[in-house]
């Protein structure tokens, strides 16, 4: 079982070397609300500039991708489990703040860690 645990995290970490494209539809900070027992997801949009890199819509400054930034917050999405919030997310909202398939996949990745670390008390990390 550590065998293919290992196996699988090493894919894991090499995948997440690959580059991305930005989705124009914005992007989501997601965190744990341990006392209220929710996963919360804050929508932010932003635009996608000639460089491929994502710019604050109001300022048109580059949105850092590391350290803190003060933006407004579109949308704050809250759920009990990862399906609730997908739900509401990718189904109740219209129109769909996510545009692009990889997004919303790596968005339900998310969310399933999230939930998992609410359900057992481990800290959750957006990756």
């Amino acid at each position: 079982m550590n065998q293919i645990l290992d196996s699988i995290a090493a894919i894991d970490q090499q995948l997440s070397k690959r580059d991305l494209a930005l989705d124009p539809g914005g992007y989501l900070i997601i965190y744990l609300d341990l006392e209220a027992q929710l996963i919360c997801a804050k929508h932010y949009t932003n635009v996608i500039n000639e460089q491929g890199l994502a710019v604050d819509p109001a300022t048109g400054k580059v949105i850092p991708a590391k350290g803190k930034v003060e933006r407004q917050v579109e949308t704050m999405f809250t759920g009990r489990s990862a399906k609730e919030i997908c739900v509401k997310i990718f189904e109740e909202t219209q129109p769909c703040p996510i545009t692009m398939l990889d997004h919303a996949a790596y968005l339900g990745r998310e969310f399933m860690r999230a939930e998992s670390a609410l359900v057992t008390g481990a800290e959750y990390i957006q990756d």
